[in-house]
């Protein structure tokens, strides 16, 4: 059964826009695991504009269920961190400094140097790896060399286009998913997948083993309430 890890950003964003500390972030980690959700997701940033390096370290001090940190690994700060806390998985994403939210997976072949030596550090620490990549076949046979657990598929191409023709939209993931099991890859989804687009995506997806949502899951449970649209979530996966 794929799993729901739900990202805890939005919260955060929250809170700093007012100071002080509601909504309380932490409490926000706990609900989702009281909640029904099998994983929580927090994405620090160099700036703390909204998930703050010691909202990590609290989280990871109180939460039972996974634990996944992504996050920019060519910024040190955020190796350091994720050595510290010793999540249980951490997702590496190609972020530009300053950028507003991932829009793009790895080079997994121009960066395949990197990517290497990068994910043995985690390995070593005893920490599962995965990599934000492109539905792309070459992208995924370079992800495979790199000794990554895991790969994230990028869906913002499928939310996109679902609307418009979702047996086209989903195509290249479900080639791309099945020659990451062939490579002997897990397979984790995330970006802008909704109420409206999971079902369809995780019913035709193949081993998919985790979807991480954050925005579209609190923008419901602002209209659905937070539990609710937890549960709501995990009926879409539930139904695959």
């Amino acid at each position: 059964m794929t799993k729901l890890s739900v990202n805890i950003n939005k919260f955060a964003t929250i809170r700093n826009s007012r100071g002080g500390n509601n909504p309380d972030v932490v409490k926000a980690a706990i609900d989702a695991q009281a909640f029904g959700a099998d994983g929580v997701t927090v994405h620090p940033r160099p700036d703390e504009r909204h998930i703050r390096y010691s909202d990590v370290r609290a989280i990871r001090n109180i939460i039972t269920t996974e634990f996944n940190i992504e996050g920019n690994c060519l910024e040190q700060k955020f190796v350091d961190l994720v050595l510290e806390v010793l999540p249980d998985q951490v997702t590496l994403v190609p972020d530009a400094e300053g950028q507003l939210t991932s829009d793009h997976g790895w080079d997994t072949i121009r960066q395949r140097d990197y990517l290497i030596d990068i994910i043995r550090t985690f390995k070593k620490a005893g920490i599962r790896t995965s990599i934000f990549v492109d539905p792309l076949r070459e992208m995924v046979e370079g992800a495979a060399e790199t000794g990554t657990d895991r790969i994230e598929l990028y869906t913002e191409s499928y939310a996109r286009e679902y609307s418009q023709n979702r047996t086209q939209a989903i195509l290249p993931y479900i080639d791309a998913a099945k020659l990451a099991n062939q490579l002997g890859l897990g397979i984790n989804a995330g970006h802008d997948l909704d109420l409206q687009n999971l079902r369809y995506f995780a019913e035709n997806l193949p081993f998919l083993d985790e979807v991480s949502i954050g925005h579209a899951l609190i923008c419901d449970a602002l209209y659905l309430g937070y539990e609710n649209a937890i549960q709501l979530y995990k009926r879409q996966l539930n139904h695959s």
